[in-house]
């Protein structure tokens, strides 16, 4: 794995901008993960060489178009980490708070942490909706991300009540999102986001091409949102368009 993350990071350009040890310590957590994958279902990738394309390089691109040096990102519905442990690998500098409802998630990513030597990274067990609330998480990131998480409309809902004036949320997306995208215009408006950039980027070593829609945060989120989980359901924001 670790070959093919050096290659690919060089492939993306990336080769002097990540952590010198990324290679290494990203292999060591595409391992980690898979062993774990054995008993806990982590990813539907049981692969070294496609956890190593598929899931390090994939979210090692966004340093492409962000600049995470000494800044903070809440990684919402991280699951197995992606992409907020990936980053805080590739950029030492970065403090990353993983935010999943899922105590056995969380509890191995910790394990994974410690095993990597990792710091500043914090893991928090709650809802999103119900955490995008609380005066401690809200506004206080300069990075909210998600990775195949829900619609783009859904989550800005979720995610950008946590983004500061200023900062962006980052939803990594397939290349067909186009529609989810204008879609979700009106809702990022409500919520104090502007669609401001979707950059492609291919995954080397493979075929695929992946998005990443770059929303910035321009206004505070009203008092509002987000809402209870029921009512996003029910009424999503982009039906009042």
């Amino acid at each position: 794995m670790e070959s093919i993350i050096s290659q690919g990071l060089e492939e993306l350009g990336l080769a002097g901008r990540a952590a010198e040890n990324a290679p290494e310590q990203l292999a060591r957590f595409g391992r980690l993960l898979l062993e774990k994958n054995r008993v806990m279902n982590l990813t539907a990738i049981r692969e070294p060489e496609d956890a190593a394309r598929l899931h390090m390089l994939d979210c090692a691109a966004l340093l492409r178009f962000c600049d995470f040096r000494g800044r903070t990102l809440i990684d919402v519905g991280t699951g197995a980490g992606f992409p907020g442990m990936a980053l805080k690998i590739l950029e030492s500098s970065l403090e990353v708070t993983l935010l999943d409802s899922l105590e056995k998630r969380l509890g191995w990513l910790e394990e994974a942490g410690g095993a990597l030597g990792l710091k500043g990274v914090r893991t928090v067990r709650a809802r999103a909706e119900e955490l995008g609330r609380d005066p401690e998480y809200r506004e206080a990131f300069d990075f909210a991300s998600a990775r195949a998480v829900a619609r783009l409309g859904v989550l800005c809902e979720l995610c950008l009540p946590y983004v500061k004036v200023g900062g962006a949320f980052l939803a990594m997306k397939s290349v067909d999102s186009g529609p989810e995208a204008e879609e979700a215009r009106h809702a990022a408006a409500l919520l104090g986001g502007e669609l401001e950039r979707q950059e492609d980027y291919p995954i080397p070593g493979t075929e695929v091409v992946h998005r990443l829609v770059v929303i910035r945060k321009v206004s505070p989120t009203p008092p509002g949102y987000p809402r209870r989980w029921a009512r996003i359901q029910k009424a999503p924001l982009w039906e009042r368009a």
